[in-house]
């Protein structure tokens, strides 16, 4: 399955966020997914292509040419996607996806997850999505989403559409049975 990642680029972030994304790019490559995401050899992107590429797995980069800087783009990456901007990148991520998953970041990460289930809320071409709730960090934001859903903000259901975990595993055992589901 063709997975795309969302999460921050940021190496300051908590070490734990790191390690649980690595953890979970592993997971993915033992599993046989590919992993697509914006690129970046930092923070949770980085984190995720680690654990995808030291086991084996296969890896798709997509960037804006900007990112063509020395150290920003992992070096590894079976296949590099150039884009002149930064809304090209995602909507090239999310056409190449089958599958979607936010791990923990910042407002770019929020940017392409809410554009993931907007798409999917106007029934537009975008697969499951799972929010990686590494020790709670998403907890936030289901409450408001929560709450906006209680007051009829968006349509019923959409948050039943949003797979919430925070172990690999079980994160990816929902997405392949949703996407088998169609």
């Amino acid at each position: 399955m063709d997975i795309c990642l969302f999460g921050s680029a940021r190496d300051t972030v908590p070490a734990r966020y790191i390690a649980a994304t690595e953890d979970l790019g592993r997971a993915m490559a033992r599993r046989g997914h590919t992993l697509i995401f914006g690129g970046g050899a930092s923070g949770m992107m980085g984190a995720a292509a680690r654990g995808v590429h030291s086991l084996g797995g296969r890896i798709v980069t997509v960037a804006p040419d900007f990112f063509q800087r020395p150290g920003v783009l992992v070096p590894y990456a079976d296949e590099q996607i150039i884009t002149p901007t930064m809304s090209r990148r995602k909507a090239e991520m999310v056409a190449r996806a089958e599958a979607f998953i936010a791990a923990p970041g910042g407002v770019g990460t929020l940017d392409e997850l809410f554009e993931a289930v907007t798409l999917r809320s106007l029934d537009q071409r975008a697969g499951p999505l799972a929010l990686y709730n590494v020790d709670g960090f998403y907890d936030g934001l289901l409450a408001w989403l929560g709450k906006a859903a209680r007051e009829d903000f968006f349509q019923p259901g959409l948050l039943e559409a949003v797979g919430v975990f925070s172990q690999p595993e079980e994160l990816l055992d929902w997405l392949e049975q949703a996407v088998k589901a169609g």
